[in-house]
């Protein structure tokens, strides 16, 4: 047996030279140095190269071959004879290919008789269903086979929205035209929702940043929420006009009060000085969630908003099954998510920092603060409460566009 010196001599002269070697040369080399070690050179070169036993003792007998009859050296174009070498899987075995297909198509297009139906596609379970069918393949060979039918690891890609309201595209020219008369008369118009909401504390975060080698931040191993911490809920005011947002970053509850809340802080801190002549605001929505469309408290909420800011606010919902098509999640929330992409999010002020410290080379610019406000759930709203709202639903889906009027 030969020491580790000498496998690591073996494996820093093979590094230098393989890449200049065909298949026939490395193992004619192989097998030399082999040879040249005397006994255990054959493990030895075996575990410096990575070639296998047989790829060696198949050089060494090439080489006994040409020194007893010098004409059976091949030319120095050929690798091995002609003939030689394994036949193609798609030969020695035909239909594997066909047969992998269906496993594979089978279970995408739903065939409740696939053995594969209820399971995870791996190369392995392929290559075990494989060989319930009499047919001989490793997962690696399975991955090959899969690659060269033009098959790749693939996630799932979000595009579907549900089923489509008949009125959605209408809905979105209403949005459009209301936001461009807002525009002309110089008066605000945001853009509201709720960030997904963020465990607090040294959890794993998605995405990667340069640390030196080695020196990753060290995380926990499960995400359970930690009760001393809490969870960050961020919800956000855009103004779509200026570029400019502000996020509250809450502690409790994903409320309606919690989300009017969010826009009288934006107001008091950045929207009455961009907007001093301000009479009226344009607040384009989700259609659920807080500020969802049917939610008795949102409407209850933004009346006491309107009284307390002293405008005629003006809400647009956009239609079912369209909420990633508001201009807050591709033009502040995307960026805040790749500001703290690799980053343990540990506390609720670095979680503040972040966020504030977002900007673009289009100029977008984010405030945040803390709302350590408690915001129950499952509160009721009166009929008296829910009369006291002075709103007026727009003539084209009331539903989705209405008018709320400060009281007195």
């Amino acid at each position: 047996m030969q020491d580790a010196s000498v496998v690591e001599w073996i494996r820093e002269k093979y590094e230098c030279l393989s890449s200049a070697m065909n298949e026939r040369m490395r193992r004619r080399w192989a097998a030399a140095e082999a040879r040249s070690l005397g006994w255990g050179g054959v493990t030895a070169v075996s575990a410096a190269t990575g070639l296998t036993r047989k790829t060696i003792h198949k050089g060494l007998q090439e080489l006994d071959a040409e020194e007893v009859d010098p004409a059976s050296v091949l030319p120095p174009e050929r690798a091995r004879r002609a003939g030689g070498g394994r036949k193609p899987i798609q030969q020695s075995q035909p239909g594997i290919l066909a047969a992998l297909e269906s496993l594979v198509e089978s279970t995408a297009r739903g065939d409740p008789q696939s053995p594969l139906r209820w399971s995870c596609k791996s190369t392995r379970r392929l290559a075990e269903e494989l060989r319930r069918q009499k047919f001989r393949a490793s997962p690696g060979k399975v991955a090959a086979l899969l690659k060269e039918a033009g098959y790749s690891l693939q996630a799932n890609r979000k595009t579907r929205e549900g089923l489509s309201h008949p009125d959605r595209d209408a809905q979105f020219e209403h949005i459009n035209a209301t936001v461009r008369r807002f525009q002309r008369r110089g008066q605000p118009v945001v853009s509201v929702d709720t960030k997904k909401k963020e465990l607090v504390g040294d959890f794993k975060n998605g995405g990667r940043e340069w640390r030196r080698r080695g020196e990753p931040d060290e995380v926990r191993v499960h995400d359970f929420l930690d009760p001393t911490l809490g969870k960050a809920i961020p919800y956000g005011v855009y103004d779509v006009t200026n570029n400019e947002g502000w996020v509250s970053v809450g502690i409790d509850h994903d409320t309606a009060r919690f989300a009017a809340e969010a826009l009288r802080r934006w107001w008091r801190k950045m929207g009455s000085k961009r907007y001093p002549r301000a009479k009226e605001l344009l607040i384009t929505a989700d259609g659920g969630g807080s500020n969802g469309s049917r939610s008795r408290l949102w409407k209850v909420a933004l009346q006491a908003l309107a009284d307390r800011l002293g405008l005629r606010l003006t809400v647009c919902h956009f239609p079912p099954g369209t909420s990633k098509w508001n201009k807050i999640e591709h033009r502040m929330f995307s960026h805040i998510t790749m500001n703290w992409r690799g980053k343990p999010l540990v506390s609720h002020e670095v979680i503040v920092q972040l966020i504030a410290n977002t900007t673009t080379t289009a100029g977008l610019k984010i405030r945040a603060a803390l709302d350590p406000k408690r915001y129950p759930t499952g509160k009721k709203v009166s009929r008296a409460e829910l009369e006291r709202v002075q709103w007026t639903p727009a003539l084209f889906h009331g539903d989705w566009n209405y008018v709320i009027a400060p009281v007195g």
